[in-house]
């Protein structure tokens, strides 16, 4: 069971000064919160791609370069790259590089983009979204498997036996399949035999268990072997002293953002009993002490199908040393408790077949 941890580098006003952070001296505390996750033993660090003002990294093989070199274990992905607005051949070579800086560190979470402001940034009609992705991960894959490419698709110029350098320190670098749960996107990464993280930001954890064994069932049937398949999810969280000061730390900064995007996207108000049904055990919200987000760690794993937990921390601008509070505790707390479970758990099920 790996955890880490998630950010999309947020610069939104502070909910109590009204203060925003420069882009500058956030990616330089994102720096920091990796090399405090390494650190403490957590698994991986995955930072996000956006084009907006309210988030600082529109370049996470950069951001991830730097802490690559002052990191010994931790694992360096994007959460995620926009591929489809992307051009595949640079994307490859900007984490091959950060996986010779990071002696094969490195992995690519590949998506659509729930955020669009890419599209038009660099010139690609929204009305292609589908067939834009379709394409970019067949080039992606097949410069993965290949030092030598030749390709040829429609929104891109073709590639015709050339040589895509560096190659990285792994055999392969992970391209992981991010999804906001769709069926179609289980399919795909089943049938592909990638590894699938799934958003779960919202309603009951336990709705995407289908989706899990859908995807299995999936690769399966393409002839992959199931046992070796990876399922992450990315779900928003905060890991305080208590419970009760997690949770208000972590609702107003979170409120603010969710309630933002959701005029954007027409979702309902953000409220404090949202935040609350949220935080129980069923819940997608993974904020409180350390006893109560391992409980709910090991119920993904148990109930859903999960590998990979990464709490997405924080959700809208909150005090950096709140932040690199939460990440000691995760990893110093909340993950061997989550690791000794999940292991006595398979032993005990293991024996019982």
């Amino acid at each position: 069971m790996e955890i880490g941890i998630t950010t999309f580098v947020e610069t939104t006003p502070d909910v109590h000064t009204g203060k925003v952070i420069s882009h500058a001296e956030r990616i330089r505390e994102v720096v920091e919160e990796i090399v405090l996750a390494d650190k403490v033993g957590l698994d991986v660090f995955g930072v996000g791609e956006h084009h907006r003002e309210d988030f600082a990294c529109s370049a996470p093989a950069v951001l991830l370069a730097a802490a690559a070199s002052q990191t010994k274990q931790i694992k360096l992905t994007s959460a995620v790259s926009v591929l489809s607005s992307d051009d595949p051949v640079r994307l490859y070579q900007e984490f091959s590089t950060v996986d010779a800086i990071s002696n094969g560190r490195a992995e690519i979470m590949a998506g659509r983009g729930s955020f669009i402001e890419s599209f038009p940034l660099f010139g690609y009609d929204l009305q292609d979204y589908d067939e834009l992705y379709d394409e970019k991960l067949d080039l992606l894959l097949k410069i993965r498997e290949s030092e030598k490419v030749t390709w040829s698709g429609k929104h891109r110029p073709s590639i015709n036996n050339l040589g895509i350098y560096p190659r990285p320190v792994q055999t392969q670098i992970p391209v992981w399949i991010a999804s906001g749960g769709t069926p179609q996107s289980a399919v795909r990464a089943g049938v592909l035999g990638l590894p699938l993280v799934l958003a779960i930001i919202g309603g009951s954890p336990l709705q995407f268990a289908p989706i899990v064994e859908l995807y299995k069932r999936a690769a399966k049937q393409a002839g992959h072997d199931v046992s070796k398949l990876k399922v992450a999810s990315h779900s928003h969280g905060f890991v305080g002293e208590t419970t009760d000061s997690a949770k208000d730390k972590f609702f107003q900064p979170t409120a603010q953002v969710m309630n933002v995007l959701g005029k954007e996207r027409g979702w309902g108000p953000y409220t404090r009993k949202t935040f609350d049904e949220a935080s129980s055990l069923e819940g997608a919200l993974y904020v409180g002490d350390v006893a109560t987000v391992a409980e709910k760690i090991i119920f993904l794993r148990k109930n859903v199908g999960i590998t990979r937990f990464m709490l997405h921390v924080p959700v809208g601008s909150m005090p950096h040393e709140d932040v690199l509070r939460a990440i000691e505790l995760l990893g110093t707390e909340v993950a061997p408790i989550v690791r000794a479970e999940i292991e006595r758990w398979e032993t005990e099920t293991e024996n019982t077949l």
